[in-house]
């Protein structure tokens, strides 16, 4: 199975290809808690995040996402603040691969719909892991369950695929 798609948004034009079926065949230390579906649904990035790539993507990740196609608006994340950094400190931190331009949400999105790209996802894989030092300050310092406690880190988390919900 090799399924080209194209990408033609504000950012990159070109095309990748799949070859892993959706949400299938992770890295086994790989385990997201949440799909870019869910995650879009949640609310994360201030819904500006990828608002010009739903050609790339299947329409169903884009059925009740909270979406600002104008610009960020924290008050649609979850947890209703901002989390993020400016586009422009990733990049200069070089935290920022020019094959997803947009940072690791659009690597997880493609990752997660069937592309593979052994280096680069083994980079990602490894930022991912990083986050989880969040997961434990969330849980050393709050009440389980309280979801009024450190909102920016649960909101951060949430950008990142873990499910700060439950902790």
């Amino acid at each position: 199975m090799k399924k080209k798609v194209q990408i033609n948004d504000k950012m990159q034009n070109g095309y990748y290809y799949l070859t892993e079926p959706i949400g299938k065949n992770f890295d086994p230390e790989f385990k997201p808690e949440l799909t870019p579906k869910e995650m879009l649904q949640l609310g994360v990035f201030g819904g500006k995040y990828m608002t010009d790539c739903k050609d790339e993507f299947p329409s169903s990740w884009y059925k009740d996402a909270k979406l600002s196609p104008n610009k960020k608006n924290p008050q649609l994340n979850f947890f209703k603040v901002d989390a993020s950094m400016p586009l422009k400190k990733w990049e200069d931190k070089g935290w920022i691969n020019p094959i997803d331009p947009r940072g690791w949400f659009q690597w997880y999105c493609r990752y997660y719909y069937g592309r593979r790209m052994p280096e680069e996802d083994r980079r990602q894989i490894k930022r991912w892991k990083a986050m989880k030092r969040h997961v434990g300050a969330v849980v050393k310092n709050c009440i389980p369950m309280d979801l009024g406690c450190r909102i920016k880190q649960r909101q951060a988390l949430l950008h990142w695929a873990y499910d700060s919900r439950k902790i």
